[in-house]
């Protein structure tokens, strides 16, 4: 028999060895500790030479299902998980980095990871080298000057651009570096970069993967060596997935196929349509055969992604009028779901960056995010549209 396709894996996979008393659904376990009445059971399952759960903080049975599941989207050997996005990127770093080792990544990181590299690391005697996103020759002499970790995340945050993954790969694994990269706003669905020769994957599940809006949650995929170690920093240090976030995880995984597919084509629409309108300055899609990255995301994604953002002229004035009269999208610092959300940088992505950091890293404070639902298209075309008639006449640049 065939392997399945994503669409089957993604409603079936990781599930089986979680069910219960018959049930077709996992079930969500709520038990802070689990017990044994023979002790050497319980010995064997506490050092991990048995299958086994022993307390909340270290494993679940519901946890472990979501993380089996992501697992086998993306293809890796092993997968752990996290409370938030931003604690599977943070427990990363401080599992593989220490003091005197270098770092190499890119300038447009998401706002939180941006904040680890310019405020965190360098407190831990850290190296940080951020590179121009996209300048490949650049990123690839840094690389040459020796690095623990090369960085990456593409599509990237809020701008949408593009870095080479298997190039920068392979650059990686020359020097011996330990190459991740952050697939959330591609999803297993469009990028695979374990393919690409990548070690670790992180996703803010938050995110696309849950898809309702619903639960916070994160994830690293990759070998079982380097896993390993991750978890054990996260089961110690105590950044754990609550079991009734890995259940709504899971849920929102089953129709990630379906729910991806849908706004990788409302995203295209949209980007398209955006271009019409004067106040309109710039439409970020790696979906767009003008984008500077188009060529390369062709090659490496099935997918554009449900992502995009533009700039308007007249800046802040310009969005604190128009967002508000968007009828079928939520103004919110939050992506991926199933309605439409949206928000300039500065209140999402990179509020905590100042706007002359926000400005270095090429973001106008006149760009919207727009993380593409899955309502009819013509409702989301028909409500943009409204949105930049109603825009006031006074307005230093009219549609």
């Amino acid at each position: 028999m065939k392997e399945a396709k994503f669409g089957t894996k993604s409603i079936w996979a990781g599930e089986k060895d979680s069910l219960a008393f018959g049930a077709t659904q996992v079930p969500v376990v709520h038990s802070v500790s689990f017990g044994y009445d023979d002790m050497d059971d319980w010995y064997e399952v506490a050092i991990g030479n048995k299958k086994g759960h022993i307390y909340g903080r270290n494993t679940n049975p519901t946890v472990e299902a979501f993380e089996e599941k992501i697992r086998i989207l993306e293809g890796a050997e092993a997968a752990t998980s996290f409370s938030t996005g931003m604690a599977a990127i943070s427990n990363t770093l401080g599992t593989l980095l220490h003091p005197g080792d270098r770092i190499v990544s890119i300038k447009d990181t998401y706002g939180g990871t941006n904040k680890i590299f310019t405020e965190f690391l360098p407190q831990l005697n850290i190296d940080v080298m951020l590179c121009d996103t996209g300048d490949h020759e650049a990123i690839e002499q840094e690389i040459e000057k020796g690095c623990k970790v090369l960085y990456l995340e593409s599509p990237t945050n809020p701008t949408v651009k593009i870095t080479d993954i298997k190039r920068m790969a392979q650059a990686g694994k020359a020097v011996g570096a330990t190459v991740i990269v952050d697939n959330t706003f591609a999803t297993p669905v469009n990028q695979n970069p374990i393919e690409l020769g990548v070690d670790l994957v992180i996703h803010s599940a938050t995110k696309f993967l849950g898809g309702h809006a619903d639960a916070l949650g994160g994830a690293v995929c990759g070998s079982k060596e380097l896993v390993e170690k991750i978890y054990h920093y996260r089961e110690i240090n105590g950044a754990t997935l609550d079991p009734m976030a890995a259940y709504l995880l899971l849920r929102g995984m089953k129709t990630l196929k379906l729910r991806i597919d849908k706004q990788n084509q409302n995203a295209q629409e949209i980007a398209e349509f955006l271009k019409q309108f004067e106040v309109v300055e710039d439409v970020y899609y790696p979906g767009l055969a003008e984008h500077a990255g188009h060529d390369i995301a062709k090659q490496q994604m099935k997918g554009f992604g449900g992502m995009l953002s533009f700039a308007v002229k007249g800046g802040v004035d310009t969005v604190r009028h128009l967002l508000p009269k968007l009828k079928y999208a939520n103004r919110a610092a939050n992506l991926g779901s199933v309605e439409t959300v949206v928000g300039p940088a500065r209140t999402t992505s990179h509020v905590e960056c100042t706007p002359a950091e926000r400005a270095a890293m090429g973001i106008p404070e006149g760009l919207i995010r727009y993380s593409a639902g899955i309502e009819d298209i013509e409702d989301l075309k028909q409500d943009l549209e409204q949105a930049f008639q109603a825009l006031p006449r006074d307005l230093a640049v009219q549609s």
